[in-house]
């Protein structure tokens, strides 16, 4: 059993119900762009579906994008919309790439209450992938911490 399949089960052992369950609101949402599971699964790595599909979580201090420094721009790897600039990307020593602020139009975000808390998920408003999620401990100028993924992204060099 998964460890998402075991908080599920014992979510519904307590009478949560869907508090726990797989991650379904993405496909009763519309996005401009979608796919079939088969094309998702055709186009992403196993992690990269998992993450970006399941809601699903990479390793902190696994993606080289954690690292990067350049400028240039962060897409979306599902649609290639382009997320976040890299004058809005900071360390946040959490070991996944950090982000002060997401391009205009770029993010859409919805409740998280699969860990008992309430947490702000963030995901490509265009394809509806997961990205990461959204906490109020950034910098300034917007207190915020876009805390994404590096299997969710592909950079784009200035």
């Amino acid at each position: 059993m998964t460890r998402r399949g075991f908080l599920a089960a014992s979510a519904a052992a307590l009478g949560l119900g869907p508090v726990l369950g797989p991650a379904q609101a993405n496909a009763a949402e519309r996005f401009e762009i979608t796919r079939s599971e088969a094309q998702w699964r055709a186009m992403l790595s196993d992690l990269e579906y998992r993450v970006m599909r399941e809601e699903g979580t990479e390793r902190a201090f696994t993606s080289p994008l954690n690292d990067e420094k350049r400028a240039g721009t962060f897409l979306c790897r599902g649609c290639d919309l382009p997320l976040y600039a890299s004058d809005t990307k900071f360390d946040s020593g959490t070991g996944w790439p950090s982000f002060y602020q997401a391009l205009p139009r770029a993010i859409a975000t919805k409740p998280d209450r699969k860990l008992f808390v309430t947490r702000t998920e963030c995901h490509c408003r265009r394809c509806g992938s997961h990205l990461g999620h959204i906490f109020d401990d950034g910098p300034a100028p917007t207190g915020k911490r876009h805390c994404i993924n590096g299997v969710s992204l592909r950079f784009r060099p200035a």
